[in-house]
């Protein structure tokens, strides 16, 4: 582990600190399958940037096509997008994160929108500092305008800021572009057959079991 100390976590939120695939379990999976399909069309420029709730309505759509779901009004399939808003925090976040907070600056940084990583830390009693969402960029991770952005809105250098993840990808952009970098493990992030991030692949500034023990490694 480092012995360098950040100023400020901003933490990737989706799988790394909210439990989206237990939270939304009764839709099937194929909603998420063309996330990221999506964001590489933004990232290469083949598609315009656009909200995260309006790239889930999209995605909805699809998965409904795909399976044969028909029948539903336009209020009901509003309130399923909205699911991503009510997703629930897994056990340890809540804890480790207020931990934290006592020491560092703490927020997302997240491909989600503003609104919905607002509603979600409301509903989930997420206590981040600061909310990071893609809007406030319009880029999505990996884009370094998200990564920079958040050092930049907080007024610090790249190297005063770690990124938290459970995702090795994720930290991997981030150290590109000078950020440091925290690994905590989600190993049933995707399921019980999960086959990836199922262990730090890099010699990440801090490597945890889960954002209580990151919290432990970095004294709070």
């Amino acid at each position: 582990m480092s012995s360098k100390k950040p100023v400020a976590i901003v933490f990737d939120t989706f799988g790394s600190v909210v439990d989206w695939r237990g939270s939304l379990v009764a839709v099937d999976a194929a909603w998420r399958h063309g996330y990221h399909r999506m964001l590489d069309e933004v990232t290469t420029g083949t598609r315009d940037y656009g909200l995260l709730d309006d790239l889930h309505r999209e995605l909805l759509d699809e998965a409904m096509r795909d399976v044969g779901v028909t029948g539903f009004r336009e209020d009901d399939l509003r309130d399923i997008n909205l699911g991503w808003h009510r997703v629930k925090a897994w056990p340890d976040a809540v804890a480790g994160l207020t931990r934290l907070k006592t020491k560092y600056i703490v927020g997302s940084l997240s491909n989600g929108n503003v609104r919905l990583l607002v509603d979600m830390a409301k509903g989930a009693n997420l206590p981040w500092d600061v909310v990071f969402g893609s809007d406030m960029f319009s880029r999505f991770k990996p884009h370094p305008d998200t990564y920079l952005g958040s050092a930049r809105l907080l007024n610090l250098e790249p190297g005063e800021v770690m990124l938290a993840s459970a995702h090795n990808g994720d930290l991997a952009n981030a150290r590109k572009y000078g950020l440091m970098t925290g690994f905590f493990l989600r190993p049933t992030e995707f399921g019980p057959n999960q086959a990836i991030d199922l262990a730090a692949e890099a010699d990440w500034d801090v490597i945890a079991d889960d954002i209580e023990d990151m919290a432990t490694k970095l004294d709070t």
